[in-house]
């Protein structure tokens, strides 16, 4: 798959988890990337996004436990989500996404959490986090 996520699990509230997401496929977007989720039986949202610059955003919920990195090796971009002071609430499926070219190739894309910026999708990770 162009793009593959790992590392989800489950484990109990305080508790880290590191996703990663492998985007071997990708020339032109994988530089300007994001992590959405979506929990039980709630809509998708943005957690955390960075683009060519290493700027990032994150959403309000999880701004100063998240943490969103990519690093290049080859011709293979890894992208993580390292998560610490987990709670119940980030319980849900993770899914790593890449933006769309024609927004990353301008140089000027910020890093957004908006889902219509982004134009390719992984499968999704679980992450649980128990009480």
């Amino acid at each position: 798959a162009p793009l593959a996520e790992s590392g989800g699990g489950s484990v109990p509230a305080g508790g880290s988890l590191r996703l990663s997401c492998a985007a071997s496929s990708f020339t032109y977007s994988r530089y300007c990337m994001g992590w959405f989720r979506q929990p039980p039986g709630k809509e998708r949202e943005g957690v955390a996004a960075i683009d060519r610059n290493g700027w990032t955003t994150y959403a309000d919920s999880v701004e100063g436990r998240f943490t969103i990195s990519q690093d290049n090796a080859k011709n293979t971009l890894t992208l993580y989500l390292h998560m610490s002071s987990l709670n119940t609430e980030d319980t849900g499926i993770y899914t790593c996404a890449a933006a769309r070219p024609s927004l990353c190739l301008t140089g000027r894309w910020a890093p957004s959490l908006k889902a219509e910026d982004f134009a390719y999708w992984g499968q999704g990770t679980q992450a649980t986090v128990s009480s």
